[in-house]
């Protein structure tokens, strides 16, 4: 029998947590990397119980997969291990979240969480674990944490001191140079309906390129564009974001084209709480991606790391044989298609600072140890109650190695609706290989794509 109470927290030496005039480690901690940790950070070695060895991951993909299919599920052939439920959670507490305890709470009847065996699927290019070997001996915050410097390409601060610099990881960690994709969303009720609303995006790294440095970057770390394409009612409209590196030098650029009134505009409020295009209030813009822009209104604690059951190698719900209305149900989605397993995770308490504003008071992030995906996020309300649960659910890709959510999930604990976003199983997949000039990430193709 699992040994089900092992310590939870596996606690660092005090230095690694102390606060450092600089992040960038030595050449001797950078040596471990490849070694007894992997390229990205992660402790290559298992529990000796349930979670294996890091082997390098998934490196080809499965037998006829061809780019632009739905991606095939490797490991097909697993069975539930077990399912933990509102009657049996009490027995594993220790390697849940906040908030997936109160899901099991709000939700008895239905929520459950079936455990698979663990996979450690991450993997990435061979230039990108070089680049992380390269950078982690320059890599610098800046000042108040709202930055990075004498970083590219790969995950600045593998060996982490502080909570800033895991939320840094995973900001920058590797996904691809460029890409396109076409999705869905859905904000659910109560009683499980929904409009879905569709985007096609594009996306352009230039953090992420072979030989570029900071300065031909220019402080932008990727190029978004976003079109709503459907409903009618909210189709046409544009968003172009310029996400910068060095926020204290040059917050998060953004702008709308509103096809009423046919003309681009700046949109500074495309950031931290301002709600999400087409959520409903269900998600703020800082959600997408689990999290992202700028740290600089919380304080970023680095808890520890844990042993945690976690959505993990979600390609049963990514299937193209799925249907939207399959697993999208009142008040969460069907538990049957979704995959948990059990990884080590680093625990980051985010509070709201003094004087500075946000919906959210309180938000404790579980980032993956391989990938530096964020997981899961317990989410509190300025009376500091738990509010919302985020959950990503990622798979490894085959066309450009790394691994990335292709389902979020952002449930609201208080009102019984929730957000489903990223949905694919209806829509073509993306598009990893696709190279996207710069020139379409202006406001001249933003007004274009717009009108068309």
């Amino acid at each position: 029998m699992r040994n089900l109470f092992k310590p939870a927290l596996t606690i660092m030496a005090a230095t690694l947590f102390a606060a450092s005039a600089t992040a960038a480690i030595s050449p001797e901690e950078a040596a471990r990397l490849g070694k007894d940790l992997t390229p990205m950070g992660a402790e290559r070695a298992g529990n000796g119980e349930e979670i294996p060895e890091w082997t390098g991951g998934i490196t080809e993909a499965p037998a006829g997969y061809e780019p632009g299919d739905h991606h095939p599920d490797p490991f097909a052939d697993d069975t539930i291990e077990f399912t933990i439920t509102a009657d049996n959670y009490n027995d594993y507490a220790d390697r849940l979240s906040v908030g997936h305890k109160a899901m099991f709470k709000a939700y008895p009847e239905t929520f459950k969480m079936h455990v698979y065996p663990t996979r450690r699927s991450f993997s990435a290019p061979d230039h990108v674990y070089e680049a992380t070997k390269k950078i982690a001996t320059t890599a610098n915050l800046i000042a108040n944490g709202n930055g990075v410097t004498g970083a590219m390409m790969g995950v600045p601060f593998p060996i982490p001191s502080s909570g800033v610099e895991v939320i840094w990881n995973h900001i920058l960690r590797w996904r691809a140079e460029a890409g396109e994709r076409f999705y869905g969303q859905a904000a659910v009720t109560r009683g499980g309906s929904y409009t879905l609303v569709q985007f096609a995006d594009q996306i352009a790294v230039p953090y992420a390129l072979p030989g570029m440095t900071e300065e031909e970057m220019d402080n932008v770390i990727i190029f978004f564009k976003e079109k709503t394409v459907a409903p009618a009612r909210l189709a046409g409209r544009v968003l172009l974001v310029h996400e910068t590196l060095d926020q204290e030098r040059e917050n998060r650029k953004a702008w709308v084209y509103n096809p009423g009134q046919r003309r681009v505009r700046r949109a500074p409020n495309v950031a931290f709480d301002n709600p999400r295009s087409g959520s409903d209030g269900l998600m703020t813009s800082d959600q997408y991606d689990m999290y992202n822009g700028s740290p600089q209104r919380y304080n970023w604690e680095l808890v520890g790391k844990r042993e945690m059951y976690v959505p993990y190698n979600a390609y049963k719900v990514h299937s193209d044989q799925l249907k939207y209305k399959d697993y999208i149900k009142p008040l969460h989605a069907e538990p049957e298609y979704l995959r948990y397993e059990l990884h080590r995770v680093w625990v980051v308490e985010a509070t709201l600072k003094d004087g500075m504003r946000h919906q959210y008071k309180r938000r404790t992030f579980y980032i993956d140890e391989d990938s530096w995906q964020i997981l899961v996020v317990d989410i509190y309300d300025n009376r500091d109650e738990l509010w919302r649960v985020s959950e990503g659910h990622g798979i490894n890709y085959y066309d450009v190695k790394n691994f990335w959510t292709t389902l979020e999930l952002n449930y609201d604990l208080q009102s019984g609706r929730y957000l489903a976003f990223g949905l694919d199983n209806e829509s073509g997949m993306y598009d990893l290989s696709a190279s996207i000039p710069k020139e379409e990430f202006t406001t001249g193709a933003l007004r274009r794509a717009g009108t068309r």
